[in-house]
């Protein structure tokens, strides 16, 4: 390095300490090739952002010239002007023709030319374009003799910039045509004071020896004329680049007869310039294979390393290099974030992919947004009405004609304006003009206004008077057509999801009706009982689903139709053939919110509903579609609970941040902050009336306060509980407060003054006779006042206890489940009935008069945190972690309570013929026709519960296994009980005949196997494993298998009882077992997240197969014993080779919108006959491709939690049941 430019460094080293940020430079250096990755590491080292610094100046005081003039350039284009100026007179001299070259081509004297000229340089990635580049090139040569303009257009994102400044990295170029150098000005979106200040500083910077004035021109005409001096006298032959130029007129202070490259969205930016104009267009997209390069180099590996989701968010990205290097900056920083920014792009969430480079937006939306946002205002809603167009589609202007109810010359017009700015691309094939939009620009343009989408557009161009429908018949025809058409259906909901759909539906039913109402009312009830599927990522298969609907449904017709179709080219579609005209107990489901959902309510006119959830997010929308209509994030942490307010104004949240905010309903406008709580405030509530609106908040701090929304300081604070306080609620009259805290106490408070009224210490109920009362740990949960005020109803533990509340008196104390805890309860307000959310996922109704339960509502996928009943009691909702609100019918559901089935079944395949044997809820046996779904054979109510059930091959007994240990044979010629024994001390988890129907097979949790030939009475007891037996596997010449959780896997002789083998397997429980077709070889899985392939002969482990992240719970081995597939409790299947023990593919490893692509735990794996297809059940059923690892299917079924899967040897047949108790026989359609 020169004397002069180390000196320089030294002089100004302690500024530059101080100021500089080290990243972004050091990305600028490494592009220059004038840092390395290990230099750039050391610096990240130190601690501080000054010893970050020094060290960078330390590193750069070793270097050469070149290093330097990279420094310098990089503080100009990070910002850092002032200390770039202290730099300035270092710059060391280079000779224009010492014939150095840089590593890639560009000569010193290249860069000492676009150095001083402040052109930008390379990215830290760059990917070369050089088609693009030479065409640049070729019109600046048009530049070499006379003045001009050579205009580079293209939509936001393309890369203009970039392309621009590598086609200046030509050092014939600069020699031929601009010897007196590039000077490049990033001008950007400008008003007239800004546009001057640009102009300044480009004559300060042509100027730096005063030649034609001391001063920076006064105005905009002055500095038009110093530039044009500057240019013709000092720089004649010189390149002038404007950067991201808006307007028009702004390029009226350039026109000087000077040499200009600009770069723009408008093509039409230079119409009013004079002299020569030449035009580039950028080609709207990259390829695959560079999005693919882009991604390689900025996370450092060979594209052939990348993982799958990178082939997924190229092709999300639509080829905007912008958005693949906003994508590879960001994942530089965090390499684990593959699938969460795949998520994002297929969620449309661009607002999440933010800058992480000196890219002049913020985010992704904001880039795009601006372009729309300079439109005039009347072109805005026309631009907003392209919604309409389809991916991949173009379309005539004709079409846009009708649309908009204007000549073809006024439409043409106005698309040309959208052509110019590359807002929207033209296809001009002969004299017809086809118009489209890029995907990404559709993809922004969908969300960004995705409530006012293709009906909206009918609705403003035909006016709101709907009598004008009469007169537009052919729009009344087009929408009958649209709205009962399942292809319709799928590409708007793909668009915009599927609650303004529904909303659609609800308010055009009057015009839908008199074409068809039953109809119409098939595809609104599709649409919300499916819309939670709809609006997920990646989009399910609409003809599947519609598959699913009643065989009456217009829905069900064109399903079939599209399904048969689409069978004959070798899709998989499957029939739900034990489907009957099933009633659904909910009337809508929506999924407002990314993460659980902890509370809802409904507003007083019952039109709206409230909720809010971990996603940090209050959210409003109507009650009978699920159409959005308000959104605030305005908490740091998760919204815990939400009220509105008895006149609808006002919405309160409150948070674990500590806050409670009280909102305009309507407009999302915050109205008061209340911080007085000093820890989570667990919930709120507003009381009753209108005449002075009063709030009530609890918290962890084990305060309750009372607001006045009148003041600004809560009107009381409530003090007894010494311990968090989880719920507070007011008496239908107002007149009360109760509260109820971790304490193990209800209290009531008087809201007039404030006072405690009384105390009810529910340890009181719990404690046993020899218990202390500190002994008893009693959560109480929640509340609910019944609408006459006499009693409250109160959630602890699994009881719920009914008070009154003038004597305190215990009225009742109903025991709701063995199994499961209270999450909430609610009294409804216009009868005796009580919704009690449990712990296992489902809501059950009690009549609280009888004591008795009336319905059980399933449904959910997780924890229900919250039910809540509509105003009027004829609704109520349910709101649970699985990030849905169900929506359910009082009525419906009342009358719908039925005998239900267990999952736990048998199923034998005979011809066409499927027989199922399950258990249901009244502790009996049911022989089922999977056909029909009739009942052929009912057993009698059994006396304990019933824990597994099986058949014999030839239909003849049944038998089941009891929770007190005892086996069951029945005849099923009259469903009666053959003969019985007490085989085992705790429950029988499983059982089986032998293929001779003559002994059955037992195991139980007390670790034995028992062998009872029930003719003879004979029995073999098979004693070894130490903990319950998880389940067992018959083999050929009289062995069995049996795997436990103590670890082990045992070999036993069924006819000696001897125990043949012992292995210990695993360090923890073994969960699965699998034998190979040819019966050399097994398998086992276990909770330690390791599955084992193991050899009979040997005894010995073949491979150990390590990789999958939870409980490997199932395992499969294909039928020509290649393959082995693996499912975990993470939703994550894994097929592996057999003979090598090699991964050879995840199946759909990325998670589905936060969720395991199972929706659960993997239960069950099976492969085809022809080893080509795998089924797997979870919390739901899939087939995959076994040779791809791809999806070929989806069955949702009604209810979730799959525990097994059951199916016909041709592979045709799938029987399962869900926990809903909901039987499904699946036919594959052919």
């Amino acid at each position: 390095m020169d004397m002069m430019a180390r000196s320089c460094l030294l002089l100004n080293s302690e500024a530059l300490e101080r100021d500089i940020k080290t990243s972004y430079i050091m990305d600028h250096m490494i592009a220059d090739a004038v840092l390395t990755l290990q230099e750039e590491e050391k610096v990240k080292a130190q601690m501080t952002q000054r010893e970050r610094a020094a060290m960078l100046i330390k590193i750069l005081l070793a270097k050469d010239n070149y290093s330097y003039i990279s420094f310098y350039n990089a503080l100009l284009h990070e910002g850092y002007k002032d200390l770039a100026a202290l730099l300035h007179k270092g710059i060391p001299t280079m000779s224009a023709y010492n014939g150095k070259s840089s590593m890639d081509g560009v000569t010193s004297y290249v860069k000492t030319v676009l150095c001083e000229g402040g052109v930008p340089q390379r990215p830290v990635v760059c990917v070369t374009r050089p088609n693009l580049i030479k065409g640049i090139q070729k019109e600046l040569y048009k530049l070499k003799n006379d003045p001009g303009w050579v205009v580079v257009y293209g939509m936001a994102g393309c890369g203009k910039s970039v392309s621009t400044a590598e086609a200046l990295r030509n050092h014939k170029l600069l020699e031929d045509c601009f010897p007196a150098g590039v000077y490049w000005l990033s001008v950007g979106k400008q008003d007239k004071s800004g546009l001057l200040m640009k102009l300044q500083n480009l004559c300060v910077r042509l100027d730096q020896d005063f030649t034609y004035s001391q001063r920076p021109p006064l105005n905009i005409e002055e500095a038009k004329d110093r530039l044009r001096l500057l240019m013709l006298h000092k720089y004649p032959r010189s390149l002038l680049v404007l950067d991201d130029i808006w307007d028009s007129w702004v390029l009226k202070a350039f026109d000087n007869h000077c040499q200009v490259l600009i770069t723009s969205r408008d093509r039409s930016v230079t119409d009013s310039v004079t002299g020569n104009v030449y035009e580039v267009s950028m080609e709207s997209g990259i390829t695959c294979e560079k999005g693919l390069e882009i991604l390689s180099l900025f996370v450092n590996m060979k594209i052939k390393d990348l993982p799958e989701q990178a082939h997924n968010i190229v092709r999300e990205c639509k080829g905007s290099p912008l958005v693949v290097s906003l994508i590879g900056a960001l994942l530089r920083d965090f390499p684990n974030r593959w699938a969460y920014y795949l998520r994002q792009l297929q969620n449309k969430q661009f607002k999440r992919i933010r800058k992480s480079s000196s890219y002049d937006y913020e985010a992704l939306d904001e880039a795009m947004s601006i372009s729309v946002e300079m439109l005039p205002e009347d072109f805005k809603d026309y631009y907003k009405d392209l919604s309409v167009l389809q991916k991949d589609v173009k379309v005539p202007s004709k079409v846009l004609c009708i649309l908009w109810n204007m000549e073809t010359e006024e439409a043409e017009d106005i698309l040309q304006e959208f052509v110019n700015k590359s807002l929207l691309f033209c296809d001009r094939n002969g004299k017809s003009f086809h118009y489209y939009l890029h995907d990404l620009q559709l993809d922004f343009l969908t969300e960004k206004n995705r409530n006012q989408l293709q009906l909206e557009v009918f609705k403003r161009h035909t006016g709101h008077n709907f009598q004008m429908w009469n007169t537009f018949f052919f729009f009344f025809q087009e929408l009958c057509a649209l709205m009962f058409s399942l292809d319709w259906i799928k590409a708007k909901t793909e668009l915009v999801g599927p609650a303004h759909l529904i909303h659609e539906y609800v308010e055009y039913s009057h015009i839908l009706d008199e074409k068809d109402t039953i109809v119409r009312e098939s595809f609104q009830a599709f649409l919300s009982l499916n819309g939670h599927l709809l609006g997920r990522q990646p989009f399910p298969n609409i003809v599947q689903l519609g598959l699913c609907q009643p065989e009456c449904s217009e829905v069900y017709r064109q399903a079939k139709l599209r399904a048969q179709q689409e069978v004959s080219k070798g899709a998989f579609y499957l029939e739900w053939i034990n489907k009957k005209s099933m009633q659904n107990l909910y009337r809508l489901v929506v999924r407002p919110h990314m993460d659980a959902v902890y509370h809802a309510c409904f507003s007083q006119d019952g039109q709206r509903i409230a909720s809010c959830g971990a996603d940090k997010t209050l959210q409003v929308f109507k009650a009978e579609s699920g159409e959005k209509l308000l959104e605030v994030k305005g908490h740091d942490d998760e919204v815990l609970c939400c009220a509105l307010s008895a006149d609808d104004r006002f919405v309160a949240t409150c948070s674990a941040d500590k806050k409670v905010k009280i909102w305009n309903s309507i407009t999302g406008q915050l109205v008061h902050l209340f911080e007085e709580h000093a820890e989570q405030v667990n919930c709120c509530q507003f009381n009753n009336t209108n005449c002075q609106l009063l709030l009530v908040t609890c918290s962890n701090d084990t305060f309750i306060k009372l607001w006045d929304l009148n003041k600004k300081y809560s009107r009381n604070t409530m003090i007894g509980h010494t311990d968090a306080v989880n719920h507070c609620r007011f008496s239908p009259n107002d007149k009360y407060v109760a509260s109820f805290s971790a304490d193990g106490t209800l209290r009531l408070w008087e809201v007039c003054s404030a006072n405690e009224l009384k105390t009810i210490d529910m340890k009181d109920l719990f404690r046993n006779a020899d218990e202390h009362q500190d002994d008893v740990e009693v959560l109480v949960k929640c509340c609910s006042w019944s609408s006459n005020c006499a009693t409250i109803m109160v959630a602890a533990k699994n009881k719920l206890f009914l008070f009154d509340v003038e004597t305190s008196d215990l009225l009742a104390e109903v025991l709701i489940s063995h199994h499961s805890t209270i999450q909430y309860c609610d009294f409804c307000p216009s009868n005796q009935l009580v919704a009690v959310a449990l712990s296992h996922y489902s809501v059950e109704i009690w009549n609280s008069e009888s004591f008795s339960k009336v319905a059980d509502c399933r449904g959910h996928m997780s924890w229900v945190h919250c039910v809540a009943f509509s105003p009027e009691g004829s609704l109520f909702l349910t709101s649970s972690d699985d990030q849905t609100i169900r929506i359910w019918e009082t009525s419906k559901v009342c009358k719908s309570f039925a005998i239900v089935l267990k999952r736990e079944i048998d199923v034998v395949f005979q011809g066409n013929e499927v027989t199922v044997l399950a258990i249901d809820n009244q502790k009996r046996l049911q022989v089922i026709s999977g056909n029909t779904s009739h009942t052929v054979y009912l057993t009698e109510a059994q006396e304990s519960l019933i824990c597994c059930c099986c058949l014999s091959e030839d239909l003849q007994f049944a038998a089941c296994g009891e929770e007190n240990g005892t086996v069951k044979v029945f005849n099923l010629s009259n469903g009666r009980i053959f003969k019985s024994k007490a085989c085992h001390s705790k429950s029988v988890q499983h059982c089986q005949f032998t293929s001779d129907g003559h002994t059955l097979i037992s195991s139980s949790d007390d670790s034995t196997i028992q062998m009872w030939n029930w003719l003879s009475e004979e029995c073999v007891l098979l004693k070894g494993h130490k903990e319950a037996v998880k389940n067992f596997r018959l083999l050929e010449n009289s062995k069995l298998l049996s795997w436990s959780f103590d670890g082990t896997i045992k070999l036993w002789n069924i006819i000696t009882g001897e125990l043949e083998q012992d292995l210990v397997c695993h360090e923890d429980a073994i969960l699965s077992c699998a034998v190979s077709p040819d019966a050399a070889k097994f398998s086992s899985t276990s909770a330690d997240k390791t599955a084992k392939i193991w050899s009979f002969e040997s005894s010995a482990v073949i491979h150990e197969l390590r990789g999958h992240e939870g409980c490997v719970r199932c395992c499969a081995f294909s039928f020509d014993n290649w393959f082995l597939a693996t499912g975990d409790d993470n939703g994550e299947i894994r097929i592996w080779n057999v003979s090598r023990g090699e991964l050879l593919h995840q199946c759909s490893p990325v998670a589905v919108d936060g969720e395991p692509v199972h929706g659960g735990w993997v239960t069950d794996l099976c492969f085809s006959p022809d080893s080509k297809i795998l089924v797997s059940s979870g919390g739901y059923l899939k087939w995959w491709n076994v040779d791809t690892g791809e999806s070929l299917q989806t069955f949702y079924t009604n209810g979730t939690n799959l525990k097994s899967l059951c199916v016909s040897p041709n592979f045709k047949v799938y029987v399962t049941v869900d926990n809903l108790g909901i039987l499904y026989v699946l036919q594959k359609m052919e």
